[in-house]
Order: structure tokens, then sequence, then C-alpha cells
């Protein structure tokens, strides 16, 4: 049961993600290629400022991979502590003379549960993510 809401989290997880790679980092990645080619382009600058000017072309993508990174790093954490939360629940229980069966039933409602509220975070996780993608591309 809990590898089947692991599997819903991940394909959940890796459709935003491939969504914010195709309408947003792409976009950038293309700006930070062509910004870099420019800077390539001047015959007059030393090696050091072409260097500084093709780490300044880097910068946007840079946050923007942080950003999504820090933010993906805080769902798992959520979600983790959900989950954690279900195990104790159920350690509680055994520790208390539960039946086994019981208490499977028991941690895998906890865990669908931790699953579904945390599915219906990732719109809006998303949502934020992609204005404050928009934000640093400017």
């Amino acid at each position: 049961m809990a590898e089947l809401q692991q599997v819903r989290v991940q394909e959940a997880v890796d459709s935003m993600v491939k969504s914010l790679e195709r309408e947003n980092i792409r976009k950038m990645q293309g700006l930070m290629f062509r910004c870099s080619a420019s800077c390539c382009e001047d015959s007059q600058a030393s090696m050091q400022q072409v260097h500084q000017c093709i780490e300044r072309c880097h910068v946007p993508l840079a946050q923007a991979q942080a950003l999504v990174t820090n933010e993906l790093e805080k769902f798992q954490d959520r979600l983790a502590r959900c989950t954690m939360h279900c195990n104790d629940k159920a350690k509680d229980s055994i520790d208390a003379g539960s039946k086994e069966l019981q208490v499977k039933r028991q941690l895998d409602s906890c865990v669908t549960k931790c699953v579904d509220d945390h599915m219906h975070l990732i719109p809006t996780m998303t949502k934020k993510m992609k204005e404050s993608l928009i934000s640093i591309g400017k």
C-alpha cells in the first residue's frame, strides 16, 4: 500500500517538474546560453571580463534551480514528517496491544491521508514556483 502511495506522489512531482522545465527552465537556459555567447563576441574584453560576463549570465538559471530544489526538499520533508507520525501512531498501537492487521490498516489509512493532503498542495506549490521563476527570469 505504501509503495502505491509513493508512486502516486512521485508521478505527480515528476509531472510538475517536467512542466516547470518545459515552460520556464528551458527558456531560462536558452537566455543563459545566448547571453553567454554574446559575452564571447566582445573582442575587446579581457579573459576575466568574459568570464565574469558568463558568470552573470548563469545567475538566473542557478537561482531558478536552487528555488525548485528547495521547494521540493520542503515538500518531501513535510510528507516525511507526516508519514513518520503515522509510523509513530502504529508503533504506539502495537505497544498498546492492538492486532497487527488492524494496525496495518490504520497505518495504510494514515499514509494515504498524508499523500492525499500533500497531493492537494502540489498545484499551489507549482503556481508559487512558476511565479517565482517568472520573476527571476525578468
